[in-house]
């Protein structure tokens, strides 16, 4: 095919889906990085003095049809990927990462970032500019520029390994997602699950072209039978096959991934004059450094650790007096947990699921956001898909200004790895007059309809769904000059704000009422259910905050410290957990060759940032609550001052403009019941 015929060569605003062929993806990649390859020739080449415009701007904007294709075909490969897709991003993520070091590699590049960056005192930028260009000129200092250029060498091959294996590990994750199933055929061993799981369940197994019912470890297949199963040895069966992802000595083991990850990470840092990777990647957070995650994390386990302790011995208690369960296992914990919260609350996610139809939720999310940020939601067709299940939609203001489109999509598959997640397929960003809006997309993995039944939301799903539209308006609302300031582009220890802070509307009357409909009835959710809502909130808070923790503090582990003595994954994680551990390990399990944040996604050295951003949400939901959860003057000041700016400040002094001061960690402690 010739680059003529590619469409996504092509000039194109919105990602061509129903035109895109899996053939196309390489060789437009190819053809992109040269034309951006071209693009930074004449940056570096030009005769004229360096400047903020020709160079530090000039950077940010270039490459911009790389960044398209390959948000397209990455995206992708997280949402509906195929061997096909698989196989080319195992081919072009070395190309990738090469031109990536051919940037911040590049000598006489580098001279020119340093020019004006040295001269950054006389040229009178804006507050936007000036991060811009120390954001700019750090990237190439942290990333090898002044390195000796047999360092620079090494840091190529180090880069270029750890971006094959990251994908090889997510490749492996998914594959041992999609090879386990249970297979049942006596309804016996169906005791205890809801009938909306079952009829699941056996849709699952008639699309398998099998009889009976199927179970996989996707989630809206495992949690409810984790939670309801009566039997407890197909509990048993499950939750060992789901903590065994990538943990069977065969192809698609991770363990020496995660050790190869963990070293060349390692290594990289050394060779940028860092003592670890986590002092690298920390040295751009709001922590700023691993003693300050460290203290954060130690700090929380202090407060949350006797309160999970008594949680758990409850559990323990409740367990032996209804089944005479001596001892309680992992596999035991979501099932318990369920009967003890319907017995002190009187609730459970079967009396709720029928006020929480996916439809009704996505148009009570579009109602919040029109309330507080006077956001219009359009559904249209005419938008390209790359699914039938995506829903899309055109975004605009209260002027009728266009905003953003928003890709919903948000049923499991078997291309679809597991999780929720936020991206983009464009930024937003302002050039030559035109503020260019984003395209937004919002990825979860929830209960799919039934013959006889909507899709219908656990509580859990809707608060997820919420997460997930928070960081999509951290995408839609960007207005800000510069494409790598936009949006999400935050400090990311600062990024799970937005996203954070609207699940808090999941709980509030004012808000459940404008969406909690039956999907038979019509009737609103009666407020007795709401009190129950709100008094099951901090239902084993202590124990659920232990659990962040402990992948936090696992993450530091790997991170934190010289791996290089790490010889087994399994002991190191068991030695990790220790200090937040209520249930005996599963000799069979490992998590870390599944943690997919860490070594697939952005999040290592970065897991305590859930927990960072709960300190923030936690206080910024005090101040709407202090005024009114709709009240339009703080939604105006969170918008103004957070959603819009994306990383164009530095994240505290954005929080202290909206909130007028910084954040009391207290909010937390008292939000999650650890403090009075």
């Amino acid at each position: 095919m010739k680059n003529s015929e590619n469409i996504l060569l092509q000039s194109f605003d919105i990602a061509p889906f129903d035109a895109i062929q899996n053939a196309d993806y390489k060789p437009a990649i190819e053809a992109a990085i040269a034309q951006a390859r071209q693009e930074i020739d004449f940056i570096t080449n030009n005769p004229e003095p360096a400047t903020f415009e020709n160079t530090i701007a000039a950077l940010d904007y270039a490459g911009y049809q790389l960044d398209r294709v390959t948000s397209i075909f990455f995206n992708l490969n997280s949402a509906e990927t195929n061997e096909t897709i698989q196989k080319t991003a195992q081919e072009v993520s070395p190309l990738l990462s090469e031109f990536s070091n051919d940037i911040t590699l590049n000598k006489a590049l580098f001279k020119r970032v340093k020019n004006v960056y040295d001269s950054r005192e006389s040229l009178e930028l804006t507050r936007e500019e000036e991060v811009l260009l120390d954001k700019r000129y750090k990237g190439f200092s942290r990333n090898g520029a002044n390195l000796a250029e047999d360092k620079k060498a090494r840091l190529r091959e180090i880069d270029t390994e750890l971006s094959k294996l990251s994908l090889t590990f997510g490749e492996n994750v998914l594959a041992e997602t999609n090879k386990f199933e249970l297979h049942l055929t006596d309804e016996a061993d169906l005791a205890g699950l809801p009938e909306s799981t079952k009829e699941a369940a056996a849709q699952t197994a008639e699309e398998k072209g099998k009889k009976g019912w199927v179970f996989t470890l996707e989630y809206p297949s495992y949690i409810p039978f984790m939670k309801y199963a009566e039997n407890r040895e197909l509990r048993k069966k499950m939750a060992i096959a789901f903590g065994a992802k990538g943990f069977h000595n065969d192809e698609l083991d991770n363990q020496e991934n995660v050790l190869e990850i963990v070293k060349l990470r390692q290594e990289r840092a050394n060779l940028l004059g860092y003592k670890t990777h986590a002092h690298f990647v920390l040295e751009q957070r709001m922590a700023k450094s691993p003693e300050n995650v460290e203290r954060f994390l130690q700090d929380l386990l202090e407060k949350a650790k006797p309160a999970a302790e008594r949680e758990f011995a409850q559990l323990a208690n409740f367990a032996k007096k209804r089944d005479g369960i001596e001892e309680l296992q992992k596999w035991d914990s979501a099932f318990y947990s369920e009967k003890l919260k319907q017995e002190l609350f009187e609730l459970d996610d079967e009396q709720l699921k029928p006020y929480f139809k996916l439809e009704n939720v996505i148009d009570g999310v579009f109602t919040i956001a029109q309330k507080l940020y006077k956001l219009r939601f359009v559904e249209v067709q005419d938008i390209p898909k790359y699914h039938k299940d995506v829903k899309t939609y055109q975004v605009f203001d209260d002027q009728d200004n266009f905003i953003a489109i928003f890709y919903a999509d948000f049923h499991p598959r078997a291309g679809k790895r597991a999780g929720a997640w936020m991206t983009q397929y464009k930024g937003q960003f302002k050039k030559d007059g035109v503020n260019e809006r984003p395209h937004v997309s919002n990825v979860c993995n929830f209960t799919k309809p039934t013959a006889s039944k909507p899709s219908l939301l656990t509580f859990n799903e809707v608060t997820t769904l919420f997460h997930e539209f928070g960081h999509g308006l951290h995408g839609m609302l960007a207005n800000t000059t510069y494409p790598s300031l936009s949006g999400p582009s935050v400090y990311w220890d600062f990024v799970e704000l937005p996203s954070q802070v609207l699940e808090n509307w999941c709980y509030e009357p004012e808000a459940l009422e404008l969406f909690a409909k039956h999907y038979e009835t019509g009737e609103t959710i009666p407020m007795v259910l709401i009190d129950k809502i709100k008094k099951a909130a901090n239902f084993q808070e202590g124990m659920q905050t232990l659990r962040q923790l402990s992948f936090g503090i696992l993450d530091m582990s790997w991170h934190g410290a010289d791996p290089s003595g790490i010889t087994d994954v399994k002991a190191h994680e068991k030695a990790a957990f220790e200090n937040t551990k209520l249930y005996p390990d599963v000799a069979e399990n490992c998590m870390s060759v599944s943690f997919s944040h860490i070594f697939q996604g952005g999040y290592s050295s970065g897991y305590y940032s859930y927990k960072w951003a709960e300190v923030l949400d936690a206080d910024a939901f005090a101040y709407f609550k202090e005024n009114g959860i709709f009240n339009a003057e703080v939604a105006q000041k969170f918008k103004d001052h957070v959603l819009s700016q994306g990383g164009t400040e530095d994240p505290m002094v954005l929080y202290k403009r909206f909130r007028g001061k910084e954040p009391n960690p207290e909010a937390l402690l008292k939000r999650a019941g650890l403090i009075q």
